[in-house]
């Protein structure tokens, strides 16, 4: 695995919160598939779960590399996205982890009752974007005016 890529501080509340995340595979056929997940991220490494015996947990551990974006809802040109790898593999004991992730995006506690894993991924590549500042966006309002 490549050197571990560090996850700006600045972008952390897209993990942090209740910011759905898109998490990209690869299945055995070479085809891309997206899971829509719920996260977290301890500013290093970036988790989530799955059921296990999931098709998303089958993948991970033969093919460990995603790739994952986050939108902000309230700035769309507000993003993180990321390449990396599963680095580890672990039991939700208790369901603990799903049930503070739940707790966090639908105020409630955890509803099912299927074992879950909670897969680790590192970053190895970091892009973000703040979107345009404000100088920016107003050279674009008198450029626009301009026309």
């Amino acid at each position: 695995m490549r050197e571990a890529a560090p996850i700006p501080s600045a972008f952390l509340d897209l993990l942090t919160t209740n910011v759905m995340a898109h998490v990209t595979t690869i299945d055995d056929r070479g085809r891309p598939l997206t899971h829509v997940v719920w996260v977290d991220s301890d500013g290093t490494s970036l988790r989530f779960s799955s059921p296990k015996g999931s098709v998303k947990g089958r993948i991970l551990r033969a093919r460990p590399q995603v790739a994952v974006s986050v939108i902000d809802p309230r700035d769309p040109e507000r993003w993180l996205s990321l390449q990396g790898e599963v680095t580890d593999i672990y039991d939700d004991e208790g369901l603990a982890f799903i049930n503070q992730l739940c707790q966090r995006y639908l105020g409630i506690p955890y509803y099912k009752f299927f074992e879950r894993d909670i897969f680790v991924i590192t970053p190895t590549r970091v892009r973000f974007s703040a979107g345009p500042s404000e100088a920016q966006l107003e050279g674009f309002r008198k450029a626009g005016r301009q026309r």
